[in-house]
């Protein structure tokens, strides 16, 4: 059975799609871009403000399913421009502690309202 998550302290859906999924023991979220869920824009800033706001985003999906990053085992990240992802690692590394979750970095052409960057994660119940 799946369950679907939702928080108003992530930026809402905008199409046909949930922010996250609870099923048969882990949570599958949505690609999170940079939009502040105050504001519907994207974060003023370059790659580190977008990391930021990208895994505040997340974090507060996990948080709604009870969650919380320790409970992440996968990420994707996909970016716009590799140059920056020295930047963005340092960023992403404040979120996590060891054992860190596998991670896949990808180059994309371009993401949604102009993104730099945009960020999924899995995680264990």
């Amino acid at each position: 059975m799946k369950n679907v998550i939702s928080t108003k302290k992530a930026p809402a859906a905008i199409g046909p799609y949930s922010q996250a999924i609870k099923v048969n023991g882990f949570l599958y979220t949505s690609g999170q871009i940079p939009v502040n869920p105050l504001t519907g824009a994207i974060v003023e800033g370059g790659i580190m403000e977008q990391t930021r706001q990208s895994l505040l985003n997340l974090k507060a999906i996990l948080d709604e399913a009870g969650l919380s990053m320790q409970n992440v085992v996968k990420t994707t990240v996909f970016m716009t421009d590799m140059n920056n992802f020295a930047d963005m690692n340092a960023v992403y590394a404040e979120f996590f502690d060891e054992p860190f979750p596998a991670r896949s970095a990808v180059a994309v052409r371009s993401l949604p309202k102009g993104a730099l960057v945009e960020i999924e994660v899995v995680a264990a119940l």
